[in-house]
Order: structure tokens, then C-alpha cells, then sequence
């Protein structure tokens, strides 16, 4: 089994910033990609941001220059760095991952959600 817990949404407001993790645990033999996804109040769920293995990352357009995201490999966690946060950034947001288990079978990988940490931005 694997997991992933995020942690840091809350409530600022408009221009602050907030540091979002996502931690994996668990039966972990490798993890290939990363992302954000994020679900605002009557929308369907979007992409935010993606960090490969190797580190290359892709944004949406609407967080470009704005969001960083990262990994520490060694740590099984990735980082969204928000800065001029918006209120239309208020959403749910989740991490996602790709986890091989099998050391027998490393490419086969475990599409691995987390539960979600919410972020409020205020006007």
C-alpha cells in the first residue's frame, strides 16, 4: 500500500502565499512522475503542475510565473509553492503519483492519489 498526504492549504489572502506538501509512504520501490491537480467549488478537477523523475516540470497556464513546483527524491515528497495567490485559486488541491511497488517490476506503476488539502484565498 501507498500513500500521500498533503499538507499546508489554509486560508490567506489575495497576493500571500502558501507552501503545499505531499508526502508518500508506504511500499515504495520507485516514483516517476509527480502533480498538482486542483478542484474549485462546481468545476471539474485540473491539472496545475507536473514534475517528471528527472525534474522537468509544465504548468498551467493560468498559475505560470506564479506556482513552483519541486521533489526531493530522497524524501518521497513534492512541493507547490504558491506566490500572488488569487481568490480564483481557492480550491481543493491534490497530489498525485506514479509509485512502482515491484522491484521485480519497476515499470509498472501505481497511479496513487491523496485525499486532498484546501486552500482559501480571500479578496
Amino acid at each position: 500500500q501507498v500513500q500521500l498526504v498533503e499538507s499546508g492549504g489554509g486560508l490567506v489572502q489575495a497576493g500571500g502565499s502558501l507552501r503545499l506538501s505531499c508526502a508518500a509512504s508506504g511500499s515504495i520501490f520507485s516514483i516517476n512522475a509527480m502533480g498538482w491537480y486542483r478542484q474549485a467549488p462546481g468545476k471539474e478537477r485540473e491539472l496545475v503542475a507536473h514534475i517528471t523523475s528527472g525534474g522537468s516540470t509544465n504548468y498551467a497556464d493560468s498559475v505560470k510565473g506564479r506556482f513552483t513546483i519541486s521533489r526531493d527524491n530522497a524524501k518521497n515528497t513534492m512541493y507547490l509553492q504558491m506566490n500572488s495567490l488569487k481568490p480564483e485559486d481557492t480550491a481543493v488541491y491534490y497530489c498525485t503519483s506514479l509509485v512502482a511497488t515491484n522491484p521485480r517490476d519497476p515499470t509498472q506503476y501505481l497511479e496513487v492519489w491523496g485525499q486532498g488539502t484546501l486552500v482559501t484565498v480571500s479578496s
